[in-house]
């Protein structure tokens, strides 16, 4: 009788040690790469711009203000501004900022800022301000000014 209960015992035994390798079993396959929870960091961006000047002349600034929005907020999103002046010559700064240099790449303070282009020449002026995140988003703005000299 004794070594029936044994026996008994050790069937359970191996009953409870399979239950619990198929629970365990079913778990990790529940948590498989395909179900985990996907979270959003990268989200794309429009660049608005308020109207600006048709003309400039020698040595006159324009204040230009952009605004980004976003399609989502991801607070790490960090954003970045490059420009290239390929018409007359001129500078362009963020507020009290030193004048950037062409095709550097600078951080923007805020998702709403002003640029100033100060004019260098008396021709036309055109350049192209691309602003761009730290997933690789891009939008290029093109300004063009005629001269009013």
């Amino acid at each position: 009788m004794i070594a029936l209960f044994n026996k008994f015992r050790l069937g359970l035994s191996s009953i409870y040690i399979t239950l619990a390798i198929l629970a365990t079993s079913v778990s990790l396959v529940s948590c498989s790469k395909d179900d985990e929870l996907e979270i959003q960091n990268n989200f794309p961006f429009e660049v608005n711009v308020m109207p600006v000047p048709k003309e400039v002349a020698n040595g006159q600034t324009v204040e230009i203000r952009i605004t980004i929005q976003r399609s989502g907020n991801y607070s790490g999103t960090q954003y970045f501004l490059r420009y290239f002046q390929f018409d007359g010559e001129g500078t362009l700064r963020c507020f009290d900022d030193p004048a950037y240099l062409p095709n550097d790449l600078y951080p923007l303070p805020a998702a709403q800022f002003r640029l100033y282009y100060t004019a260098a020449s008396a021709v036309s002026q055109s350049f192209d301000v691309w602003i761009s995140d730290s997933f690789g988003n891009e939008r290029k703005v093109s300004f063009q000014f005629n001269s009013s000299d």
